[in-house]
Formats: structure tokens, sequence, C-alpha cells
């Protein structure tokens, strides 16, 4: 597995900072635990992080802290870094932690809930008010009805694969979405795509069908 499409350096910071909350934050660690490159990215974060605070000059204001912080992680040499060899077991695991534990199991023991065309969700519970968190499968070549969003959106591919535009996305690799960006992401021939969705607000539907029955859904 060779992951394509990282996180941002937002999105690392502010999990490194503790600044995210539980919906954005168990969207990252899922992610950095399929992700090699991610984790080599948040510890040299957490490093320069804490030889940034080693060093501080007592009269540094913010914006000066802030520009050395940048400075430092900006050279982190990704091409150095080697990927996971996978453990071979009798049973392949889709879910990484910390996601399995939260919906009890791997995709065997999941009980899924039909949104119609062919595809399913999960709602997933946090303590978390600020975001909606939820496993969705959607079937192979299929799109999800097109949409934008209200806030950011991020969505991680456990299994099989989607195409958004000209790019691909497949295990591991992350899409970070907002109001900017109307799409309509399909699942590739072959196999159900399965992801992790965190969203901030509800999808901005461009069928009007699909908005009838939003509050239904809870999409």
């Amino acid at each position: 597995m060779s992951v394509k499409h990282h996180l941002s350096d937002d999105f690392l910071i502010e999990y490194a900072t503790g600044g995210l909350s539980e919906g954005w934050s168990l969207a990252v660690a899922t992610h950095l635990a399929l992700c090699p490159e991610c984790r080599q990215r948040l510890h040299a974060m957490e490093r320069a992080a804490g030889a940034l605070l080693d060093k501080a000059d007592e009269g540094a204001n913010e914006d000066e802290a802030w520009a050395r912080f940048k400075a430092r992680t900006a050279d982190v040499r990704v091409e150095e870094i080697k990927p996971e060899v996978p453990t071979m077991t009798k049973q392949t695991v889709v879910l990484p932690e910390p996601l399995r534990s939260y919906v009890g199991g791997d995709l065997a023991d999941l009980k899924w809930r039909a949104l119609g065309r062919g595809a399913y969700q999960i709602l997933i519970d946090t303590k978390d008010k600020d975001t909606q968190v939820r496993l969705l499968r959607i079937p192979a070549g299929k799109p999800v009805p097109e949409h934008t969003h209200e806030g950011r959106e991020l969505t991680l591919v456990l299994a099989g694969s989607f195409r958004d535009g000209e790019d691909l996305f497949a295990r591991g690799d992350v899409e970070e979405a907002d109001g900017d960006l109307l799409h309509t992401p399909t699942a590739t021939e072959g196999e159900d795509c399965i992801c992790l969705a965190v969203t901030e607000a509800p999808l901005k539907f461009s069928s009007w069908i699909v908005r009838l029955v939003q509050p239904i859904l809870k999409i």
C-alpha cells in the first residue's frame, strides 16, 4: 500500500497541539495508522515544537515563533521514509485502531444502515458535538450525488477506491473538502468503497430529491 493523498499541515499541527475535536482526531489518528509518511511528518513537527520551546526567546512574539516553527518543519525529507511491511495474518484486518474500537470490530462485525441506491452508512458515536462521524459504503462503480459543503470534510478510504475528477483515492488516502469544492466522488469498479467521513455541517446536495430525504438519512 502506498498512500498518495496525505493530511494537510494544518490538520497535523492541530492534532499535535491537541486542538482537534474528537471526530477530527479519530480521522487523523486512523489515517496515521495507515500512513508512515504522515507519522514521520507528525514526529518532525513534535520535535520542532520541542526545540522551539527550548530555544524560545522571552521577547519573541507569536508571529516570530510561528514562523520559526514552520521553517523547521518545511524540510522534512519524506523520500527517506520507508513504508511499513504488513504482518500477514489468517484474516486481513481492514479497520485499524483506533477506529476498530469505536465501531466494535472489523468489517465482518458491522451492521450497516441502508441509504438507498445500494449505499450504506454507520453513524459513529463520539462526545464531539461539532462533527458528525460515519462509515460509508458506496457500491462499486456508483457515484455519491453531486454536493458541496457548509464546512470542512475529511474522507479517508479504508477499502476499495473512488475517483474525484482526475484524482484516484485508495486505501489510506484522505481527501479534504470544503465549500469551494463541488464534486461527485465515484467508487471505482470491482469493489465497494468503504470510507470514514467526518463533517462539521450537513452536505449541500445539488439534487432536490436528495435534499428532501437528507434529514431522514442524517447526511
